[in-house]
């Protein structure tokens, strides 16, 4: 099958590889981020042949109709038979039966990888099942939109995003470099931890926000004294900024947040600590504080612009928003 068109397929993702770098990809769960790994290979030649493998057979269909994959399965264990790199692109607290399901399929020399963004559940319920010989090196790209389904994806979605590597003790070197090659070659920029690191720091830079994002809605909506139709009339930047972040998948981010609640308790602890700050400072009226909080949090937005990271999720191909 031909490369597919893709409007988001501009020439700063490069040029493709004049060899795969896999022979053949197998990708399980082909929403937004796996029908943008889908594309990126194609577009780049990462793998000779990409296997989009989902149990929903509306998915199965518009995978097919978009023709982001060689084949389209339904069944796991058939689907990465003779796969070298298989990618989880599903639910947190999916992966595990998954897992489970694939493995009399695995061969032996193979990789697995995921796309969650919670990492020690996800070492701790796919790595048992397993086969000895199949290598297991997790990844977290940071990147997404509020969109999902196989329609929705791009495949400049993962340029100029971190993608977090973070292989279990023991992991084969060769297979993480490969792996990180294979980020790399669709724009990422690859950093590696461990997953009890990369778990407390997603909390406080994706988790906690997405949940305050939740909850600022929902607040929004229950308050007697403001009806829906006044909410959505005076929405400014900041709230509808929020309803942005709250129009993500709620399967995922409950999976997040039940699979990484040691963490984001953690984190939730000490918000509402410097919130209870800000409050003190409001009633007793302490302009010096407030002042200096928000100097110090303009100083880290900063920070952010000047890394490049400004945008934490990146817009699809067309017309964006005024």
């Amino acid at each position: 099958m031909g490369p597919v068109a893709d409007p988001a397929a501009a020439d700063d993702l490069g040029q493709p590889r004049e060899t795969p770098l896999f022979p053949r990809l197998a990708i399980v769960g082909l929403g937004l981020i796996g029908s943008s790994v889908a594309r990126a290979a194609r577009r780049l030649n990462l793998a000779g042949e990409i296997v989009a493998i989902d149990a929903n057979d509306d998915v199965r269909r518009r995978c097919a109709e978009l023709g982001i994959a060689d084949r389209v399965a339904a069944d796991a264990a058939s689907g990465v038979e003779g796969a070298d790199l298989i990618v989880l692109c599903v639910p947190v607290g999916a992966c595990g039966a998954v897992a489970q399901a694939m493995a009399p399929g695995l061969k032996a020399g193979a990789t697995v990888s995921d796309v969650g963004s919670v990492k020690g559940a996800v070492v701790r319920d796919v790595g048992p099942h397993l086969p000895e010989g199949v290598h297991f090196v997790p990844a977290h790209p940071v990147a997404g939109t509020e969109n999902s389904g196989p329609e929705a994806g791009f495949a400049s979605l993962f340029l100029g995003r971190w993608c977090i590597l973070t292989p279990p003790e023991g992991a084969d070197r060769n297979a993480v470099a490969r792996v990180q090659e294979f980020w790399e070659g669709m724009g990422s920029i690859v950093e590696i931890m461990t997953p009890q690191h990369h778990d407390i720091v997603l909390a406080i830079t994706s988790h906690v926000p997405h949940l305050i994002a939740y909850n600022i809605v929902g607040t929004a909506s229950d308050l007697e004294a403001v009806t829906q139709s006044e909410v959505i009339k005076f929405s400014a930047g900041g709230f509808r900024d929020f309803t942005r972040i709250a129009a993500s998948d709620p399967t995922m981010w409950r999976d997040v947040f039940l699979n990484n609640r040691e963490a984001v308790l953690e984190v939730l602890g000490r918000f509402n600590e410097d919130l209870a700050a800000l409050a003190r400072a409001i009633r007793w009226g302490d302009g010096t504080m407030l002042h200096e909080f928000f100097a110090r949090s303009r100083s880290i937005r900063r920070g952010i612009v000047q890394i490049g990271q400004s945008v934490p999720y990146a817009d699809p191909p067309g017309p964006k928003e005024p």
